[in-house]
């Protein structure tokens, strides 16, 4: 088998003892958030992050501002600011002004035209990243996984060519923050996740070039996770690769996740993940509509979060959604 992609582990900017996965400090939900425009799609990043345990932790803890020789932009000292205004608010709603001052350093986004929320959640992870490594001398390109990003929402996929000529294995690795799951045909989180590491044919165009064979052949390519991260985060593909329209099904998924299944060694101790967010998106295409979220506050209470309005709700309400996006931490 021959392996590539996968960088020795650095010393990691935070140490992991330092990531603490459990709330450090109980309370009632935080504020909503005010639609500035057309800002649903930033607003339910910020509650979703905002509830991730471990990063709110870090961030409460003032660990990069304190730090931070930054001048001008740094998301982190951002996210920051705005976890800590949101979760110790006494106001019912709060406007997010530097996230929305600063857009355009985050990704390519206006403030009065509608955005994906998938894409602003891997804009704004990347620009978290970006500012993690400003501070730190080191900038070689594998740094960015010693990041607290990384090392919250991070995992190393692995891709396993087999040379169906010479039965050679070629194995690959790469880092992914986010997990993106076809679910066309797919009734259900686990299905599209049978779908995602169920190998695939490499022929036509796509045939590989076996190292052993020289020259493009046919093979057969298996995806798995091969490290798994601390949070984990799916996207429910809902645009047709086809026609673009959105795809409307019911995808079940559950408040209890095993992943082991899906991991390179599918044999070991379950690896469980506890559900703690979910975008909803509503309406008929994906570039239009309304996104909103659920979020489970550190009080352990499931809430409804739609721009400015936080209402509490059950684990029920929570799992009959047509979701976009959810967030399972370990």
């Amino acid at each position: 088998v021959t392996g590539k992609g996968m960088t020795p582990p650095q010393k990691p900017l935070v140490p992991p003892e330092k990531i603490f996965m459990d709330w450090r400090q109980k309370r009632r939900p935080g504020a909503g958030l005010y639609n500035l425009g057309s800002t649903c799609y930033l607003n339910v990043i910020l509650q979703c992050l905002t509830y991730t345990p471990p990063l709110a932790n870090y961030l409460l803890s003032r660990q990069h501002s304190r730090f931070c020789h930054q001048r001008g932009f740094c998301m982190m000292c951002i996210m920051e600011d705005h976890v800590r205004k949101v979760l110790y608010s006494s106001a019912s709603a709060i406007r997010p002004r530097a996230v929305i001052r600063d857009l355009k350093f985050i990704g390519e986004f206006k403030p009065d035209i509608p955005g994906d929320a998938y894409e602003f959640l891997r804009c704004t992870l990347n620009a978290m990243q970006k500012a993690c490594l400003s501070g730190s001398s080191d900038s070689n390109v594998s740094s960015e996984e010693i990041t607290i990003i990384h090392q919250i929402f991070g995992g190393f996929l692995r891709s396993r060519v087999t040379c169906l000529n010479c039965k050679t294995v070629s194995d690959f690795y790469k880092v992914f923050m986010d997990i993106l799951l076809k679910i066309k045909g797919a009734s259900s989180l686990a299905t599209a996740l049978e779908g995602f590491v169920t190998p695939k044919q490499l022929d036509g165009r796509k045939r590989f070039k076996c190292s052993k064979c020289k020259k493009k052949v046919a093979a057969s390519k298996m995806v798995t996770i091969h490290h798994a991260p601390r949070v984990l985060t799916v996207c429910l593909g809902r645009a047709d690769d086809q026609t673009s329209r959105k795809l409307s099904q019911v995808v079940v998924y559950p408040e209890y996740l095993n992943l082991r299944p899906y991991m390179s060694d599918p044999r070991g101790e379950p690896l469980l993940y506890s559900l703690y967010a979910v975008v909803v998106h509503t309406g008929h295409t994906c570039l239009g509509g309304h996104f909103f979220c659920y979020t489970k506050a550190s009080n352990e209470q499931w809430y409804k979060m739609n721009d400015m309005s936080v209402d509490s709700c059950d684990i029920r309400t929570v799992l009959e959604q047509q979701a976009y996006l959810l967030f399972y931490t370990r």
